[in-house]
């Protein structure tokens, strides 16, 4: 597998992040549909073998594939260009503006929203029978995971808030990793190997995606969720967006940027004379 150095691979995410800063508005929203459709039918085939198999680990293992489809296909998420595109601003790329990077966050959000909730209504009408039905016992495990990660978090106030907020910042550090990870190799296999294990480890730890949660509570919404839209907002995707950010640009996007962009010269090593200096004193 090929394997490109650190310091090519921080260009690389340089050019992608100008890249998605021009690209246009129709292609924008085409990619950032078909990210959030493809991760959202991800998250619901790893929530069934879940309740299923009564394994979380082995829904975690199998749930990359989503993430991989979608990156190897050249779609988008809002996590990947929240790391990226602000790179290019700091590289002072031409034509890229806060304004552009700004829009671009934008288009993908509701683009990623979209497809996601696409998915959502298509899965409530699974696992409903077309509402005809209660829902399955998949819907069931959603309806309580869309309970527990808004409600379960307001009870306990501030400290919720917080733990939600710790959350999404640990999940979008993996994902973007993930991300990045994708641009360490030219081969397909390396591609795939490196997407998998951030993407598996995020998944199991259940840190919150807000792409992912763009089709957990609207589902379990459409099957009568024990919850609000308010709730949702609130107590999850919001603040998950904002802990996304942190999460991927801070540890992930510009550390890389800092030490593998703007190496700071390396220090000399000590002449002999220098060294039996040092050993007199």
């Amino acid at each position: 597998m090929s394997y490109v150095k650190p310091s090519d691979l921080a260009v690389r995410m340089i050019d992608a992040g100008a890249q998605k800063s021009f690209m246009s508005t129709r292609d924008t929203m085409i990619r950032a549909y078909m990210g959030g459709a493809i991760l959202g039918l991800a998250a619901a085939f790893a929530i069934t073998i879940t309740a299923q198999t009564g394994s979380a680990l082995v829904g975690a293992m199998l749930f990359p594939v989503g993430f991989v489809l979608l990156y190897l296909m050249g779609f988008d998420l809002l996590t990947g260009v929240f790391t990226l595109v602000p790179l290019a601003l700091l590289d002072k790329r031409r034509g890229v503006t806060v304004k552009s990077m700004f829009r671009n966050w934008g288009l993908v959000f509701l683009g990623n929203f979209l497809g996601a909730f696409t998915v959502a209504v298509l899965m409530a009408i699974y696992y409903t029978t077309g509402f005809a039905t209660p829902p399955d016992e998949v819907g069931v495990a959603l309806m309580e995971i869309g309970h527990g990660r808004t409600v379960g978090y307001a009870e306990y106030g501030a400290a919720g808030m917080l733990t939600l907020f710790v959350r999404a910042i640990l999940c979008n550090w993996m994902v973007s990793t993930g991300v990045v990870a994708a641009m360490m190799s030219d081969s397909v296999s390396g591609k795939v190997i490196g997407m998998w294990l951030p993407i598996m480890l995020f998944f199991y730890m259940g840190f919150e995606h807000s792409i992912v949660n763009m089709f957990l509570f609207p589902v379990a919404l459409l099957m009568g969720g024990d919850f609000t839209v308010l709730d949702y907002l609130i107590w999850n995707e919001i603040p998950t967006v904002l802990g996304n950010l942190i999460g991927g640009l801070t540890f992930v996007g510009l550390t890389i940027y800092i030490t593998h962009r703007r190496t700071r010269p390396s220090r000399e090593l000590p002449t002999k004379e220098e060294k039996v200096q040092t050993a007199s004193l």
